[in-house]
């Protein structure tokens, strides 16, 4: 049997998925991340694979979406929010456990790739894919091929400034990066929660905020308006420098209906074009899309019928694609 695993590694969860050979979903399965744990991260991805191995009677290719990206110059993972990762040969490991190739991407690249391949992104030339989770990441999919980029950073606008801030935003939280004022500690669940503290004083979390503000909390409402200026500030910063066809959101703030309306709305005051027909949607897949991007990659970076040839997405043992 042709399988495809995909495998999602996240900072609180491990999810992964198995493909056939026609695209079709046989397995997924989601557990808690060992966090802080680089060897239990390593073996709880090896075991939950083999475990489905065993169960579907196959062997298959092996994609896994990362946080962060993995340094040209060293084969050694960079910028990943679960930090326990930074500095770990996690390809080499990760290969040398399973007996087999393991093609890595960064998570957001998973999400790109995903929806581009048959998501909401499907048919469009260039997708820009965002992650509005417990950190914030992007990534770029470009005639249905994730973009790298020379120093595998490509689309890794989180720790990029809040473009255009207001004299109150100034210089901006700290982030975990060593840097002020980064998009990730404005856009990110925690930064949307630190948001509503810092102005009310009240410690509320990202998804209290959001339902309270549906219904009519003035206070979160407020919160949740300056989180969609800000987002449109930043995607408006992506449009001028990238003018993707579709911008596709996933994460747990992917979820709030009322972004895909409120911030095309906004973000042309700060777009650079007599017109923006740029598209703002939520990914088809849900919070899934990622872990069926990986499995595209394991595959070669296609959707569609799995030929196991992986091509030239496969990393080499010294040097993994981010």
């Amino acid at each position: 049997m042709d399988l495809a695993f995909g495998v999602d590694l996240g900072g609180t969860k491990i999810e992964i998925v198995a493909l056939d050979g026609a695209g079709r979903e046989l397995a997924r399965r989601r557990i808690a991340t060992p966090r802080e744990d680089y060897a239990g991260t390593i073996e709880a991805i090896a075991r939950l694979i083999e475990e489905e191995e065993a169960r579907l009677g196959g062997r298959g290719t092996v994609g896994v979406g990362h946080p962060g990206a993995i340094s040209p110059a060293s084969g050694l993972i960079k910028n990943a929010n679960s930090t326990w990762l930074n500095g770990r040969p996690l390809h080499n490991d990760l290969a040398a456990r399973l007996g087999r190739e393991v093609v890595l991407a960064n998570d957001a690249n998973c999400l790109a790739l995903s929806e581009a391949t048959d998501g909401a992104a499907a048919g469009a030339r260039i997708v820009f894919a965002v992650i509005l989770g417990t950190g914030v990441g992007g990534g770029i999919a470009v005639d249905g091929k994730v973009l790298d980029g020379a120093n595998a950073i490509a689309g890794e606008w989180g720790h990029n400034p809040l473009p255009w801030p207001s004299a109150e935003e100034l210089p901006g939280p700290s982030c975990w990066c060593g840097l002020e004022g980064c998009q990730e500690t404005w856009l990110s669940g925690p930064g949307l929660a630190a948001d509503h503290r810092r102005v009310t004083g009240e410690e509320v979390s990202g998804p209290e905020i959001v339902a309270r503000a549906e219904a009519g909390d003035p206070a979160c409402r407020a919160t949740l308006d300056r989180y969609v200026t800000r987002l449109a500030r930043g995607l408006a910063a992506v449009i001028n420098l990238l003018d993707p066809d579709v911008i596709v959101l996933g994460g747990g703030l992917s979820r709030v209906g009322r972004l895909y309306e409120a911030v095309p709305a906004l973000w042309s005051r700060w777009i650079f074009s007599d017109r923006v027909v740029t598209r703002l949607v939520p990914a088809r897949h849900g919070d899934s899309s990622g872990v069926r991007g990986a499995a595209w990659l394991g595959q070669g970076g296609r959707g569609g019928a799995l030929s196991g040839n992986r091509g030239s997405a496969a990393a080499p043992a010294d040097r993994a694609g981010p």
